[in-house]
């Protein structure tokens, strides 16, 4: 069977795509190297925070690795009870980003919600292969919930969330607390998570060389998170969540990805997987939409429709 015709991108979206810079390297250790240096913009801190209504809180935290750095954003004007915390976990195929990468997209979780927000630093491949990523970013969920009233959050209410290798990262969290009985995770808010090293479904086949982020470059980062283990029965279900036969137990879970992402499959049969363990999942798939498209195009009609389904249910769980 050929999966060479993929569903079409959004127009909105394949015209911004297209201005997109083509990178000059695979994505090998050096081209790893070349992408960082790509986006260090992004992850600038004077370009991030400029908004006078969000505090910020630089701190260290002991880690598995070493000290884990992490950045605590709160409302300038502070709450009168617990509120909530947003423990977020940044994308960049485990392998790129800090935690400041797209961490800009959290102010409004801020403001709306009267939250905190505590963005971890975890380790990267290749320097450091897996489990590293999942460890540090357990660990920083531990600190948090431990620190509960020293942050003024309510520790019923800790949102897990994360942007592709951050929604792997947020799943692995979840499941290392739920079987080590960790800190109790109120929800996970996920977009276009990268769920499984096998790198075998249709839609990875389809978005092989195509989209912001591609099939060949995920099988790429996957070797790095998992050098020559990737696609092995030795795979942990901490690393490549979609490796778990058992999600009983883990909380209300919210998955957005797009028709045109090579996450999608592994996305949609992951939400299967939820509801066939009686968890409660809600799952949205933007046709047309290619991986990242709300980070990387905002102002798109479809980038603006799908952050605006994520806040709503937010808003209903939270109510």
């Amino acid at each position: 069977m050929s999966f060479t015709k993929a569903p079409p991108f959004d127009p909105e979206l394949d015209a911004a795509l297209a201005g997109f810079p083509k990178e000059s390297r695979p994505l090998d250790h050096a081209g790893v190297l070349q992408r960082r240096q790509g986006i260090a913009p992004m992850c600038d801190p004077a370009r991030i925070f400029t908004d006078p209504e969000i505090g910020r809180e630089e701190i260290t935290i002991p880690g598995p690795g070493g000290e884990i750095a992490m950045t605590i954003l709160r409302p300038k004007k502070a709450a009168d009870s617990p509120c909530p915390v947003f423990y977020y976990i940044h994308g960049g195929a485990l392998v790129l980003g800090d935690r400041y990468f797209f961490l800009g997209n959290t102010f409004p979780l801020v403001k709306e919600f009267n939250a905190v927000v505590v963005s971890v630093e975890y380790r990267l491949a290749p320097e450091s292969p897996a489990p590293a990523q999942v460890e540090d970013s357990y660990a920083g969920l531990k600190w948090v919930f431990e620190n509960a009233s020293k942050l003024g959050i309510d520790p019923a209410k800790i949102i897990v969330s994360g942007s592709s290798a951050g929604g792997c990262l947020a799943v692995g969290a979840g499941l290392m607390a739920r079987d080590k009985k960790g800190p109790p995770i109120f929800a996970l808010l996920l977009s276009f998570p990268m769920l499984d090293d096998r790198c075998n479904s249709v839609s990875i086949k389809q978005y092989m060389d195509d989209g912001a982020y591609t099939g060949s470059q995920n099988i790429a980062a996957w070797d790095m998170v998992l050098p020559g283990t990737r696609g092995s029965k030795d795979v942990s279900i901490y690393v490549a969540p979609s490796r778990a036969e058992d999600l009983s137990g883990l909380p209300p879970t919210y998955i957005s990805v797009g028709a045109g992402d090579p996450f999608r499959d592994e996305d949609v049969a992951f939400a299967s997987k939820l509801w066939e363990y009686g968890v409660s999942a809600e799952l949205h798939v933007w046709q047309g939409a290619w991986h990242g498209f709300t980070g990387f195009v905002p102002t798109a009609e479809i980038s603006v429709l799908a952050v605006k389904a994520e806040m709503d249910w937010l808003r209903r769980i939270l109510k």
